[in-house]
């Protein structure tokens, strides 16, 4: 079962520079006399205004480049066997792997030179499994078919378009998917509109498909099929504040509302996870009743709702349903840390709380046949680990360990502390912080790391690289949930949309005035960074809070709201609209003109450094460009780094140590001078 959430991205860093490159020329593939003692950028880089990298700093860093975690995609219908996405040793990116048994050694599926993570069994026999791909981090997924035996590979859709696995029916192996449309095949390359059409197939027979639905607009899915394969119930997310539930007929493809009831004045999330087993209602997760979202079940007779996690007071999220439906899982967001949740799925009431590993619980799926629960565990400690419960004993199995190179003990790491500060208004914000050893003597310097979304969180888990800035540099990390942050309620998630997009960023102006009242930093050496939203505000505060900081990094950033929402794919722009606000009004447009970065890049006087893919379909590079050209005009120090093969952030991990190694460069020349 499928739950739609938010977007989001935590995408990594950079900032600062040298004399301009020319715009759109590749590194140069390695010469015969290219020196020895520098790195040298892959073909598929654009490296502007950064200093050649030392061979000497690679080899400090490297080890910190190569953990290794598992992410679980699926379980095995007739097997006691776990499909998970995993970067092998010496991959490039992470790819589908089988595991027989517990602790097994992983045969390896795929191959790719672009990443496959999503995934899922045929549901009968499990023959062969579908799975997404696209190409260069383009997203324009489409959906290929993997026989198991013969380990061939078919296409299953149209080019042309950006499909997405939604589920199957509980009675055939017919899979259903949905589909839209790309710019790159529109007249003059956008849409004014975007139609999603829904279609049922059998991947072992192709030809045979039908076409269920076309439905207005760019946010449906799929969250549930009745156990009779007689109805679909489609999720429509509107925004992170609103989303509908309708009910469609697979036999006639007709649709109609039923969350809110169609001529209702209620608003708000409305998000089906499933079908009950005797098909008289669905599961829904809602926020009607609250600031949070709770899981309730709604009964088609009555059309009334049942209350199943109200005394829990925070989001829940993840849900899913055994075969028989005798039980539910979930995943309770409590203060960013998630937590496992079971539910009787007949009394609807909460069963003990097992005894699970450190960590926070970031995916759960059921066995078909067996009944046991899959879970990803992932914490301070460590990268993601697979592990399973058995709900009738509470024993718990471990299936996957993860990897971290020789010399490193990541037992070590840090925790993430929660942290509070008052903002501008009297409003509590707060953050996760992670501080370096007790070794590191005296005020420490800080990077604030800002998520992207922006309706999305800073979540307890495991920081990768990053440990290397807090571990072996001694930096401070903060990770502020600003205003329009998910998990802290509906009210809170709305206190950043339209007119009122900078008070986030004041926001920041208020954590730096706590930083500075903090004996253990140095207020004289914050960096700001983020990726995506993130990314604009790392450029707002460098427009904003330049005085205050050493400098910014701006990962797949957007640096002008009215040229991000003309270029962004046209099946995410009306999306977008109702979060940053609508360009096309006169009164709107000048504002939104008025608070981009780009309109206020003369204040850009910090060191910045720009990271940017090519193909990105969500914000276009030449939002990067854009600002880079705006920047220099002040002689502001600017590092630009774009990869032509990559999108919303680099995938592949070649790419990605670029990145890095010129990230830790770059703390070095402005926050560790």
């Amino acid at each position: 079962m499928k739950l739609l959430a938010p977007l989001a991205l935590m995408a990594a860093a950079l900032a600062a520079c040298t004399t301009p490159a020319p715009p759109d020329v590749p590194a140069a593939p390695p010469a015969a006399s290219a020196p020895l003692d520098v790195l040298t950028p892959n073909g598929n880089l654009v490296v502007q205004g950064i200093p050649p990298i030392p061979q000497s700093l690679v080899q400090q860093v490297e080890k910190y480049t190569d953990f290794r975690g598992h992410g679980l995609v699926d379980w095995h219908p007739t097997r006691r066997e776990l499909l998970v996405a995993h970067r092998p040793a010496g991959g490039n990116t992470a790819q589908l792997f089988r595991i027989a048994q517990p602790m097994a050694e992983p045969e390896q599926l795929t191959d790719f030179a672009d990443p496959v993570t999503s995934a899922s069994y045929e549901p009968r026999e499990g023959r062969y499994l579908v799975f997404e791909r696209s190409a260069g981090g383009s997203e324009a997924d489409q959906i290929y078919r993997l026989d198991l035996d013969s380990r061939q590979v078919a296409l299953l859709t149209e080019p042309s378009e950006r499909h997405e696995i939604e589920g199957w029916l509980h009675l055939s192996s017919q899979l259903l998917i949905s589909s839209l449309p790309l710019d790159r095949t529109a007249r003059n390359g956008t849409r004014t509109s975007v139609t999603q059409t829904l279609t049922l197939l059998d991947p072992a027979h192709p030809t045979s498909r039908r076409r269920l639905a076309e439905l207005p607009g760019g946010g449906w899915s799929v969250g549930g099929v009745s156990w009779d394969d007689k109805q679909v119930v489609l999720n429509r997310y509107l925004s992170a504040n609103e989303s509908q539930v309708w009910l469609m007929s697979l036999a006639t493809g007709q649709s109609a509302q039923v969350l809110p009831a169609p001529r209702s004045k209620d608003r708000g999330v409305f998000l089906a996870i499933g079908f009950r087993r005797d098909n008289t209602g669905i599961f829904v997760v809602t926020d009607r009743d609250g600031e949070f979202n709770e899981l309730a079940f709604y009964r088609f007779a009555t059309k009334r709702f049942l209350p199943i996690t109200r005394h829990i007071p925070w989001d829940m999220s993840g849900g899913t349903l055994t075969e028989d439906g005798k039980l539910i899982a979930l995943r309770a967001n409590v203060d960013g840390r998630e937590e496992l949740r079971l539910f009787d799925g007949r009394s609807l009431k909460e069963l003990p709380a097992p005894r699970l590993p450190a960590g926070s619980v970031r995916s759960v799926g059921f066995h078909r046949r067996l009944g046991e629960l899959a879970l990803m565990l992932n914490g301070p400690k460590g990268p993601s680990e697979v592990h399973s419960l058995d709900p009738a004993t509470g024993a718990i199995q471990q299936w996957t360990r993860a990897y971290a190179p020789p010399g490193i003990d990541a037992t070590r790491f840090s925790d993430q502390q929660i942290v509070r500060w008052k903002s501008f208004d009297g409003r509590l914000i707060s953050g996760l912080m992670t501080l370096p050893p007790a070794r590191f003597a005296g005020p420490r310097p800080v990077l604030i790391l800002i998520h992207g979304g922006p309706e999305a969180q800073a979540k307890v888990g495991f920081r990768g690289r990053y440990n290397y800035f807090v571990n072996e540099l001694g930096i401070a990390i903060i990770e502020p949930n600003v205003r329009g942050s998910s998990g802290y309620g509906k009210t809170f998630l709305t206190l950043d949309n339209g007119v009122k997009r900078e008070d986030s960023v004041r926001d920041i102006g208020s954590l730096l005035d706590w930083i500075a009242t903090q004996p253990q930093f140095d207020a004289a050496r914050v960096l700001v960074s983020g990726g995506s939203y993130g990314g604009y505000m790392s450029l707002a505060s460098a427009t904003h809070y330049a005085d205050r900081i050493a400098g910014a990094i701006d990962v797949v950033g957007i640096s002008n709201f009215v040229t991000f929402l003309q270029n962004t794919e046209s099946y995410r722009r009306d999306l977008r609209r109702v979060e940053y606000g609508d360009e096309r009004d006169p009164a709107m447009r000048e504002f939104l003109q008025k608070i981009s970065p780009l309109t206020q890049a003369h204040r850009i006087t910090k060191p910045l450094f720009v990271v940017q893919g090519k193909n990105d379909p969500r914000v276009p590079y030449t939002e990067a460009e854009q600002i880079v050209a705006k920047a220099r005009e002040n002689q502001t120090p600017v590092w630009y780094l774009r990869a032509e093969n990559e999108g919303h952030g680099f995938a592949r991990k070649e790419n990605a140590d670029y990145e890095f190694y010129a990230t830790v460069l770059f703390l070095q020349q402005t926050l560790l001078k």
